[in-house]
């Protein structure tokens, strides 16, 4: 299963997701520079963490209009998995692939912490290798990570099953002591209406090994891969 990570200038978790898909995962990956368009047929694209340049205006706002997004776009309509890592995911939702704006955290600091998501929905490619309700150790590092949408948007998402991960605490009770960021409804994550677009903002490349502190970011990976498996 071949993977292709973006590069933005400013990205630096695009090495981390090189890393742990092809050295911990065993899979082939390709680094896309953003001015590029040929995705070199990957079976999915990770849009990582990190910075994109012109945060200084919105998060993820310039880098939507960066011709490698035109490919994302499309290689998304034809029903190709994409996954956006914290900034990613701030990417996908400028760019309209997924619903919602990231704002800043509540406490307007930035955050690096492991915290504790709850899978709230299993039957998505990216998750399908988890249970529903499995609590997962995975670490976040931002400041625009405040998930909001408008309370009709809220209700779409819950009605379609779109809302994949929240914030919980340990034993995966979902409170506002375990929101790091004030996100609305503590959503961590959360996937398009088709299911083939995910945005995550805690980071699964940096959960990928024990000496990391947490191997729980393989379950997702995991999912992905054997998701694409599954559709050859």
């Amino acid at each position: 299963m071949k993977f292709a990570v973006t590069v933005f200038p400013g990205s630096n978790c695009d090495h981390d997701c090189e890393y742990v898909i092809r050295d911990v995962m065993g899979q082939p990956v390709e680094m896309i520079w953003h001015k590029e368009t040929d995705l070199k047929s990957p079976d999915c694209v990770v849009v990582p963490g990190g910075f994109s340049y012109g945060d200084y205006l919105r998060t993820g706002a310039i880098a939507r209009f960066s011709p490698v997004m035109k490919s994302v776009a499309d290689f998304a309509a034809k029903g190709g998995l994409v996954i956006g890592i914290c900034n990613g995911f701030q990417i996908l939702c400028e760019a309209g692939l997924l619903p919602g704006v990231l704002i800043r955290n509540k406490s307007l600091q930035f955050i690096c912490e492991n915290v504790y998501i709850k899978v709230e929905q299993a039957g998505t490619p990216f998750t399908s290798a988890c249970q529903p309700g499995q609590v997962l150790k995975i670490p976040i590092a931002h400041g625009e990570g405040n998930y909001f949408i408008d309370p009709e948007g809220l209700k779409k998402l819950k009605g379609n099953g779109q809302v994949v991960a929240r914030y919980c605490d340990e034993k995966g009770n979902v409170t506002s002591e375990a929101n790091p960021n004030g996100s609305l409804d503590n959503i961590a994550g959360v996937c398009n209406p088709k299911r083939n677009v995910f945005g995550l903002m805690p980071h699964p490349d940096r959960s990928g090994e024990d000496a990391l502190g947490s191997h729980d970011g393989q379950f997702i990976w995991k999912s992905i891969i054997s998701s694409m498996a599954a559709a050859k």
